[in-house]
């Protein structure tokens, strides 16, 4: 199961230009594309990953992390394989850097995604776990099946997609979660083959278009962990997003070819919080650290706690009928409406 791609340019002699990331890979006949995901066939680009599922998993919407997005409700979440960067500390890098002969995946047609999100009570389909913005041929089918079920469409990405790209998304997607891997320019090229320019813009795109968006940063010890760093992240975000925009910041664990390195130190976590919050953020949190006080929602004007949480789990939630402070009626920005008491342990 394939199609001819989207998004790309013929040229001379056989040659095709992706449009799909910012790389714009050139690609020659018989070769693929930097994410693997994409095949020159005689002068005609393919989505080779299309319809092949590498994982498909009812997850609660918290996962992703969505914390201000249909919170205690199910996402059904779906990936393929491949990426458009390549970070050496990837947590799902056995899709993710591997191509179509290495991935395990089953061929689904995007009505059987549509069907079984429906059937398990999910909310929303998250393309998600690795890239979806490779995807993208088979992202927009299901998700235009979606809408007209009733599903909304959320992306979990590394935003690194061109604005010709998001331009096609727009009129089916709801949310995203933008993984932002580091606030300095060096740190992409080195380390993920990217440039963290190119994902800003996109980042600000997409909340021209209207999603909600949440940013998280995967806190690395040594590489992207400087608090005068993720200062200034918060103050970009604060200036070209908003200051309700929800801020993640999780705890990195050895992974892939990163295991030299130690798990973030909880105090770590504390510390970038603390600084986001006095760059003028009013919802950030610490992620992958089950249990802690920074996974709660905080009143930003009297400090109330208004939604508890445990890992995934919603274990108190307080927000008025209006979503506002029950205690002193300030307004939360959460989208959609609580599902209900969910506990996962």
């Amino acid at each position: 199961m394939i199609r001819e791609a989207l998004l790309y340019e013929k040229l001379e002699d056989g040659l095709v230009r992706c449009g799909v990331c910012p790389r714009r890979c050139y690609i020659k006949p018989g070769q693929r594309g930097f994410c693997k995901a994409r095949e020159n066939r005689d002068g005609i680009l393919y989505a080779i990953s299309y319809g092949k599922l590498t994982a498909a998993n009812v997850d609660p919407i918290e996962k992703k992390p969505f914390y201000h997005f249909w919170p205690g409700s199910l996402s059904f979440s779906i990936s393929s394989f491949g990426c458009s960067l390549a970070c050496p500390w990837c947590q799902n890098w056995s899709i993710s850097q591997v191509g179509l002969e290495e991935a395990s995946y089953d061929e689904v047609e995007p009505e059987r995604v549509v069907e079984a999100a429906s059937r398990n009570n999910c909310k929303t389909i998250a393309y998600t776990y690795n890239e979806p913005l490779i995807w993208l041929e088979y992202v927009l089918d299901v998700a235009r099946l979606a809408v007209k079920k009733n599903i909304l469409n959320v992306l979990v990405t590394n935003g690194y997609v061109t604005l010709e790209a998001l331009d096609m998304l727009a009129p089916v997607f709801h949310a995203a979660n933008v993984d932002i891997k580091a606030f300095n320019s060096t740190f992409y090229p080195k380390y993920c083959k990217g440039r963290l320019e190119d994902v800003l813009e996109a980042v600000k795109a997409m909340k021209e278009k209207g999603w909600h968006l949440e940013i998280t940063l995967l806190v690395i010890p040594t590489l992207n962990d400087r608090i005068e760093e993720i200062r200034g992240m918060a103050r970009w975000i604060l200036e070209n997003l908003g200051p309700e925009t929800p801020f993640h910041l999780s705890q990195f664990y050895p992974m892939y070819k990163m295991t030299h390195l130690k798990s973030t130190p909880v105090e770590t976590l504390v510390k970038a919080r603390e600084a986001a919050l006095q760059e003028g953020l009013k919802y950030v949190y610490t992620g992958n650290v089950p249990g802690h006080p920074g996974e709660n929602t905080y009143c930003p004007s009297c400090g109330f706690t208004l939604i508890k949480r445990w890992g995934f789990s919603i274990l108190e939630w307080n927000l008025t009928p209006e979503k506002t402070c029950p205690r002193c009626g300030e307004k939360i920005p959460v989208e959609g409406e609580f599902s209900g008491f969910r506990r996962i342990f």
